[in-house]
Parts: structure tokens; sequence; C-alpha cells
């Protein structure tokens, strides 16, 4: 997956903060659960929009 499938900048969306592209789910919201032990299941229930395979390039990315 290529990373601009993963992530998005748009100044016009949540100010240029990166978000799982095609969302306005920040990426950061990932790294918050992740710290808060919320599985990656329980991440995708709430915030259906985001797709498993983008977490996990997003994740692979970050390592």
């Amino acid at each position: 997956m290529h990373i601009n499938q993963v992530i998005s900048i748009d100044s016009e969306v949540l100010s240029g903060q990166p978000v799982f592209a095609g969302t306005r789910v920040p990426v950061e919201s990932r790294f918050d659960h992740l710290e808060a032990g919320v599985t990656l299941d329980e991440f995708l229930e709430d915030f259906p929009s985001v797709f498993k395979e983008q977490v996990i390039a997003l994740l692979n990315v970050a390592s």
C-alpha cells in the first residue's frame, strides 16, 4: 500500500493534521489508542471509515 493511500495531509481537513486517507480520522488517534491499550479491532469499530490495511501500513512505516 502506497503512503498516499494511508495518510492524507490537506489544509482543508482538520487544519492540515495527518489523517487516514479518505477520512477525517487523525493518524494520532491510532497512537493514542495504542497507548491506552485499545486493540486494532476495537479501534476499527470506533472508526469504521478506516481500513485495517491502512492501520497496518501506518504501523509498518512508523516502525
